[in-house]
């Protein structure tokens, strides 16, 4: 089974789907380096002039997968500090690679947009949203910084940084109805239909000058880029392996959401 899909459902457009749709498309290691090989193979394939990406079944992407997300490629003979860094790396590039992509993308978000997940949702250029999607960013739910994949980063450029601020750290669920209402998404669309909506905007886009869609792209991601996103991630992915390999929490906050009661969390192992 692939885990990620590469479609063409119309001329010039390619449709990327994550499809582990029983994780909610969970940020599982043979999900993520599939997903950026296959964003790299698109960014070169000079017949593809715009990217939908979504997920199968009820969620876009769930974000880290607690229970098996299997080992990162490349890691024989590594210490598991090593091993975390190179699997915040992998992740890192998947964000990388969506904003690096020639062609502009669009995220349809289908469902559930949680942690990672939000993240990949905020690398696309556009973003398109069923009734039932929302947003969250969970690290903070789960007893590590809720600052990961350029989160902290892209999200204040998207929202401004008063609601990035407080969304990432009280953890709550933003809906739809109110990422329409704060720009995080550019619009509703029913669920049938969002990914033909997708689709023709991205006909629509497809249809302009390539360089005058690559450039664009460009300036508009060089305008939001007072700082390098790039070193940015470089720092949230320290801060959260510092508190991952520093604490117990992750290990509470998973053990507590089994057994139906609140986390307590603590300053060190």
């Amino acid at each position: 089974m692939s885990f990620v899909v590469v479609d063409r459902p119309r001329e010039h457009v390619a449709l990327v789907t994550l499809n582990r749709p029983e994780r909610m498309n969970a940020m599982a290691f043979d999900v993520m380096v599939p997903l950026k090989e296959s964003l790299e193979t698109l960014g070169n394939d000079n017949s593809v002039r715009a990217v939908v990406l979504t997920g199968a079944g009820r969620g876009f992407c769930s974000g880290a997968d607690q229970s098996s997300a299997g080992s990162p490629p490349h890691i024989d003979g590594l210490t598991q500090p090593t091993i975390a860094l190179r699997a915040m790396e992998i992740l890192d590039d998947v964000v990388l690679a969506l904003r690096r992509l020639h062609q502009p993308v669009i995220a349809a978000v289908n469902g559930a947009s949680i942690g990672g997940g939000f993240c990949l949702a905020l690398a696309a250029d556009i973003r398109l949203a069923a009734a039932d999607a929302y947003f969250r960013a969970a690290g903070i739910n789960n007893g590590l910084t809720a600052s990961e994949l350029g989160l902290s980063y892209l999200l204040p450029r998207a929202i401004g940084s008063s609601r990035a601020f407080e969304i990432m750290l009280s953890g709550r669920d933003v809906d739809a109805a109110e990422a329409e209402r704060i720009g995080l998404v550019s619009r509703l669309v029913d669920g049938p239909d969002l990914l033909d909506e997708s689709f023709d905007l991205a006909e629509r886009i497809a249809a302009f000058s390539r360089p005058g869609v690559e450039l664009t792209k460009r300036t508009l991601w060089s305008s939001l880029d007072a700082s390098s996103l790039t070193q940015h991630m470089n720092q949230e992915g320290l801060g959260q392996l510092y508190v991952r390999l520093m604490t117990d929490n992750f290990e509470e906050a998973t053990a507590a959401r089994r057994e139906k009661r609140n986390p307590v969390f603590r300053d060190s192992r």
